[in-house]
């Protein structure tokens, strides 16, 4: 795979990462665990990731993360904000069988595969990779962290289907209209 990254991507990752940070302010808290909200930033996540590769999804999550840590709660939680980044890596490594671009995400096997490995990204980011995070870094309480991942796991796998899919569908009827390319269906 040929990773681009041009002008294109690094306007992409400026205004994808402005994006996640000012939507680190609107949550939809979970009551039951401390600390654990739904969050429409990870739609954008992973918008921006699908539309514009790995390289792009990665380091927006990780800045839109930590930056948004630093400024609306003073400090950065890092084994929260590198999950993000393996939700941007991993959703972006397949942005081209998704075919955004090309108006062919409308495709129901594209979303679907979007959907797969959101949810395979998230998994491995909120039920393996933060609470062993947590714990290693902060000496967190195990049974806290990995309720904490479960819901985090949870939350963003439905805010990204619904969200992030809609979002998709819909640049990329748009963009396969301009692009006069054609998916395969």
């Amino acid at each position: 795979m040929k990773l681009k990254f041009g002008i294109r991507e690094v306007v992409a990752l400026g205004i994808g990462t402005a994006l996640f940070v000012v939507l680190t302010t609107v949550q939809v808290p979970f009551f039951i665990v401390p600390n654990t909200a739904l969050q429409p930033r990870m739609a954008v996540l992973a918008f921006i990731a699908a539309v514009f590769g790995p390289i792009v999804g990665g380091v927006a999550g990780v800045l839109g993360h930590a930056l948004g840590d630093a400024f609306f709660y003073g400090s950065v939680w890092w084994s929260w904000v590198f999950p993000e980044a393996v939700v941007g890596v991993a959703v972006g490594l397949f942005a081209k069988k998704f075919a955004v671009e090309e108006g062919g995400f409308n495709v129901k096997k594209n979303i679907i595969l979007f959907n797969v490995v959101q949810v395979v990204a998230n998994a491995v980011a909120w039920i393996g990779l933060a609470p062993v995070l947590d714990i290693l870094v902060y000496a967190e309480p195990a049974n806290k962290v990995f309720a904490q991942g479960a819901l985090a796991f949870i939350g963003n796998i439905v805010i990204i289907a619904i969200l992030g899919t809609i979002l998709l569908a819909a640049y990329s009827k748009i963009a396969g209209k301009s692009s006069g390319l054609k998916a395969e269906d």
